[in-house]
């Protein structure tokens, strides 16, 4: 049994999550510049995209009171795009794969290994959602 411990450690290391300070700092490098420091859509470049980028601390409030985590990472990592290329989203998939991978519970509460700037980008921002 006593071969198994530090296995175990390492498994319970993997399910720890970032810190959110993580995602916030990501948050201001990336995304600020088009979202807005608060998130609502107003950042300096805004104005000079072609349509406006979403508010999103509304995010739960329009997927009834849900945060739609898996989905804002789609877009978030460059997959929404590949499904609308008309989005203005710019992919950032290959900077959210730069780094270390922690087990995300998907649907089914399976631990899916998921690059750890994502899912502290994502818990940002569902810490803005009003």
């Amino acid at each position: 049994m006593k071969h198994f411990a530090p296995f175990a450690l390492l498994a319970l290391a993997a399910c720890v999550q970032p810190p959110v300070e993580v995602g916030r700092a990501l948050y201001n490098d990336a995304c600020a510049v088009c979202h807005g420091p608060g998130g609502k859509g107003d950042g300096p470049m805004a104005a000079g995209l072609s349509s406006a980028p979403p508010d999103l601390t509304g995010l739960s409030a329009r997927n009834g009171g849900v945060f739609p985590q898996t989905y804002i990472m789609g877009v978030i990592d460059g997959y929404s795009r590949r499904v609308d290329p008309h989005s203005m989203m710019p992919e950032f998939g290959p900077e959210m794969q730069a780094g270390d991978l922690v087990l995300l519970d998907t649907f089914f509460l399976i631990g899916t290994a998921t690059p750890e700037k994502l899912v502290a980008l994502a818990a940002y921002l569902e810490k803005l959602q009003e």
